[in-house]
């Protein structure tokens, strides 16, 4: 099974917002990222607008060639955009605004209501819901109950951990993979994912797709967009071969 590449590109609105300009250009990054073969685009459309902004959103969609996946707060405003834009995938996280980035899963069971009635709206707008989650299995399990076809797994924890608590981890993520899969969701995953710690969590044969951000934007500082996507790619199919 093919595991796909989504790749965000956030970060390089932020390199953009942190001096109001109107470079770099996030068509001609995300033009660049689908030549080198990625497979999504995926774009957080945050509540605080720190770098992705509504008419990022809108211009992205128009010309996006691969899959759009955007990444929203369970709030009636984003549910509300994303109706609007009809992207291909919406993936709800949790949100803070005094986080520098998405910090842990989302708390489906302690959500339920919320979340549940944010995905029965996207589904009803026919757009595919992921929901972003810890590899915990009490939390999977009342994936089905709010309507999600699509879980990713929080991958962060996993990627900050040291020695033994990174055999854990991985194990937690490795289990969730084959509960969820047995359901029957789809399982993705994705969060403080580089060039190093990829290529185990790629070789889990139930996961999808991965979504990388921030180390693909800080390679490509070094070697262009385009070679960071091709890199990756080729870490992925080595992986799964």
């Amino acid at each position: 099974m093919t595991l796909e590449l989504g790749v965000n590109i956030d970060h390089i609105a932020t390199l953009r917002q942190a001096r109001g300009t109107p470079y770099p250009d996030l068509l001609q990054a995300m033009k660049l990222v689908e030549e080198a073969g990625a497979h999504a685009i995926t774009i957080h459309l945050r509540e605080d607008r720190r770098h992705i902004q509504d008419a990022d959103v809108y211009e992205i969609r128009k010309v996006c060639q691969r899959r759009l996946n955007l990444e929203l707060a369970a709030t009636d405003e984003m549910v509300n955009i994303a109706c609007d834009v009809a992207p291909s995938d919406a993936c709800v996280v949790p949100e803070k605004r005094e986080e520098l980035t998405t910090e842990g899963g989302l708390d489906v069971i302690g959500l339920f209501d919320r979340v549940h009635k944010s995905t029965q709206q996207l589904n009803n707008a026919g757009i595919r819901v992921s929901l972003f989650i810890e590899p915990d299995i009490e939390q999977i399990k009342r994936v089905p109950d709010i309507g999600a076809s699509v879980i990713e797994l929080h991958t962060g924890t996993y990627a900050n951990a040291m020695g033994d608590d990174k055999k854990r981890e991985f194990e937690r993520i490795v289990n969730a993979s084959e509960y969820a899969d047995a359901l029957g969701i789809q399982v993705n995953a994705g969060h403080g994912l580089d060039y190093d710690n990829t290529p185990i969590i790629a070789a889990i044969p139930q996961i999808r797709e991965l979504n990388i951000g921030h180390s693909m934007v800080a390679r490509a500082v070094f070697v262009g967009i385009k070679q960071a996507t091709v890199e990756m790619l080729a870490l992925l199919q080595k992986a799964r071969a």
